[in-house]
């Protein structure tokens, strides 16, 4: 199986508006945004990560810092001043009449995001930092990025991580073989994912049970399975409450680490159960930590940007 190079991209800020939010299932919303703007916003597709920048009683959009050096701008803020943002994957760009979705997870108010999610109605704004159409080569928010040649895909998350598994799943060719494992709150989330004909699908709604219990479980399930007995390699351990868990296997010029593998996992989700993750399918079956991409979207009892 091949896949494309995808595209280098030069990102900004878009303002836009909420024009219809969608109950798609008991967790997922899909809001889609409207504005002018965003003919201009670009989709390098697969996984790519964008910033959404939420108002709050304490900020507004305005107090946003938009330029090259924004990061570092906003770092300065005084804490309580700073616009609060989080990272969500582009679901749909339709570029010529000015429309994007964006899927996002409802859950209990614990945040600023979680907060806007809960109250959000047609015409509130937000910034949305992501690509612009103007890409020429790599676009290193993508995060799945499999050798050229990959004998079978093992795609991993939470609910954090369904969306830029649907989109995967969507973009995949339909000779793309595999297992995804999806571990989501309500057993009607689990229709959220769309089908693709050669992906064997573990979904699981949580339950009574502890968070991640279905997600750690089928994972090494699924490795079982497509991973032929080797031997273990060693990991480097990463401090998640110091340091981010995330790791992209990329050559220096952005494209995948290998030519081929038999096995390329994507694995993204809560940095605790995404760490137990790779650590299994390096230690205990051996898979090249170059043919695992792992995200720590999100840590347990922190909210962050």
């Amino acid at each position: 199986m091949t896949t494309t190079t995808p595209p280098l991209t030069t990102s900004r800020f878009f303002r836009a508006a909420v024009q219809s939010i969608t109950h798609l299932t008991p967790s997922f919303r899909r809001f889609t945004f409207a504005g002018g703007d965003l003919a201009d916003y670009g989709d390098p597709g697969l996984d790519q990560r964008i910033k959404v920048v939420f108002p709050t009683e304490l900020t507004t959009l305005d107090a946003m810092p938009v330029g090259e050096d924004w990061y570092a701008q906003w770092r300065e803020l005084p804490e309580l001043t700073r616009p609060p943002f989080r990272t969500y994957t582009t679901r749909a760009v339709r570029n010529a009449v000015g429309e994007v979705d964006i899927d996002m997870v409802a859950h209990d108010v614990r945040g600023p995001a979680s907060a806007w999610i809960d109250r959000a109605g047609v015409g509130d704004e937000v910034l949305i930092y992501a690509p612009t159409t103007a890409h020429t080569g790599i676009s290193y928010g993508i995060d799945f990025v499999p050798p050229a040649s990959t004998g079978s895909y093992l795609l991993a998350g939470d609910e954090t991580a369904a969306p830029a598994l649907a989109v995967i799943l969507e973009q995949l060719p339909a000779t793309a073989t595999g297992v995804v494992v999806l571990e989501v709150p309500h057993e009607r989330d689990i229709a959220y994912l769309p089908s693709h004909p050669g992906f064997r699908y573990r979904g699981a709604a949580r339950g009574g049970a502890a968070r991640h219990t279905h997600l750690v479980d089928a994972v090494e399930r699924a490795a079982a399975e497509l991973v032929p007995g080797g031997r273990g390699a060693e990991v480097e351990e990463i401090d998640i409450d110091e340091g981010i868990l995330w790791e992209v296997p990329r050559t220096a010029k952005g494209g995948a680490a290998l030519k081929s593998a038999p096995l390329y996992a994507w694995l993204a989700g809560e940095a605790g159960a995404i760490k137990t993750l790779r650590r299994h399918l390096v230690s205990e079956h051996g898979v090249d930590r170059r043919a695992v991409a792992f995200m720590g979207y999100w840590r347990e009892g922190r909210a962050e940007n």
